[in-house]
């Protein structure tokens, strides 16, 4: 035994190093030393921006400012800060959008009192060094149709949260994520009139996550192994505020040739792939609820469900074996979240050494679904009905009369899921506890408890 503790621990601690040595590597993979600059990155969002088909004419645009609206500072463990949640220029993050889109002209209005200055100190010397000569006038400045107003309206901590982890005789690891949102609002404003042309909005989530492991424990007497290693991971805001600018500002596009504010150069362009994406996220987006869960109404009246699982007796005999059992079920949808059913099947139950018995069952039922619109659903069922025995293999030989009914009722949780958007097909998992009215289900009346029996079940549905 002293021998084989020892081969244990030199195998554990083994697997500990390469684990180690593992995250190690990963963490060498990242920057250790001072690195050059580098050109930005270029977010998803933008990207789309840039495969937009091109404009029957540029929009003269001009921004003066569009800025942090939230008013809040960031999150700190260890007390208050006075950094703000969300970047500040969110100006310059609009106006390059609207350069990389190729719909825009984009015009400087955010820093109109240093380009007004500037061009005071060009007229000052040019009329003092080129007296007379009319060349030396500067143009005019051009002047926008169109107004881009707005702001970063929101920015909402730890929207979700979560984790899991695990941990035996000392080694593990866990992981846990944070995600907040951030919130922009566009809008185009005609300078003829002041008339708000369209007025968009585009949400982002900012993730934070990290994934730990480690071991620490007693491989011999005073010999302690500890090892440890993990990654943090935190989307970096800027970027988040960039995609979410970058997605306004496509929708804002996008609706507006669909409401002819502006129009395409090629009218049959309004079928490229970057617009019917567009149509079917904007569609998505109209079931989705504010934690993301896809929400659809089930205009199904009529259900059927084949499901089968495993039983387990619990009466006079012992120790109780699991044993199949069949169900077919049809429901009726009464309301949103109301449910009618009726159920037929065959059931075994059993216990070593002398009891095994087959039933047919009959069930009727009720069923409330606490979030029917929802993808996945929790649902509570209660039901109740007949059973009568039915023949087995060990009573071929001495046939029997089966026309007694045991009278039960039972409750049962559990949750569905939908696998298609039109909500028809769905699978299902349940747990069932039955109680029977009566004590003689395995032939013997013994104590003051009826018989019952446990269901772990699964199953298929269609609506129709």
């Amino acid at each position: 035994m002293k021998y084989f503790n020892r081969v244990v621990a030199g195998i554990v601690f083994f697997a500990a190093v390469l684990f180690f040595l593992s995250g190690c590597s990963f963490i060498m993979q990242q920057p250790m030393k001072p690195k050059s600059p580098e050109v930005g990155l270029k977010t998803q969002a933008g990207k789309r921006l840039e495969k937009l088909p091109d404009p029957k004419s540029k929009i003269a645009a001009a921004v003066y400012s569009f800025r942090d609206q939230t008013g809040q500072y960031k999150m700190s463990e260890r007390g208050g800060t006075y950094s703000t949640a969300v970047p500040q220029g969110g100006a310059a993050m609009l106006l390059q959008a609207m350069e990389n889109s190729k719909w825009f002209t984009p015009i400087e209005r955010a820093g109109l009192g240093n380009l007004l200055q500037e061009r005071k100190i060009i007229r000052s010397s040019r009329s003092a060094y080129n007296q007379g000569n009319s060349g030396s006038k500067l143009p005019p400045l051009l002047f926008a149709g169109v107004l881009l107003e707005g702001g970063i309206i929101s920015y909402d901590h730890n929207v979700k949260t979560g984790g899991i982890g695990v941990r035996y005789f000392g080694a593990g690891g866990s992981g846990d994520y944070r995600q907040d949102r951030v919130t922009v609002y566009l809008r185009a404003v005609s300078t003829k009139n002041g008339k708000v042309l369209k007025s968009v909005n585009a949400t982002k989530t900012v993730l934070s996550q990290k994934v730990d492991a480690g071991i620490f424990r007693y491989v011999e007497f005073k010999r302690l192994l500890e090892a440890e290693t993990g990654v943090t991971y935190n989307e970096p805001k800027h970027l988040a505020v960039k995609s979410a600018i970058s997605k306004a500002l496509e929708s804002l596009v996008i609706e507006g040739i669909f409401d002819e504010i502006w129009q395409l150069k090629n009218p049959e362009a309004i079928d490229s792939e970057i617009i019917q994406s567009y149509v079917k996220e904007k569609e998505e987006r109209g079931r989705t609820d504010q934690f993301g869960m896809q929400t659809m109404p089930r205009p199904y009246s009529f259900s059927v469900m084949i499901s089968g699982g495993m039983t387990r007796y619990a009466g006079d005999y012992s120790p109780p074996v699991e044993r199949p059992q069949m169900d077919v079920s049809f429901g009726y949808r009464l309301n949103k979240n109301w449910h009618s059913y009726i159920g037929f099947g065959n059931s075994y139950l059993a216990a070593k050494p002398r009891f095994y018995q087959a039933f047919s069952y009959m069930r009727l039922g009720m069923r409330y679904h606490f979030m029917p619109e929802k993808v996945y659903t929790p649902f509570l069922s209660a039901e109740g009905g007949a059973f009568s025995e039915s023949p087995t293999a060990y009573e071929r030989v001495l046939p029997r009369q089966y026309d007694q009914l045991y009278w039960h009722s039972g409750l049962s949780g559990g949750f569905r899921y939908y696998l298609d958007d039109a909500r028809r097909f769905g699978i299902e998992a349940s747990v069932k506890f039955n109680y029977f009215y009566s004590d003689k289900i395995d032939g013997v009346v013994h104590g003051i408890y009826n018989d019952f029996y446990w269901l772990g079940n699964f199953g298929l549905s269609f609506s129709f």
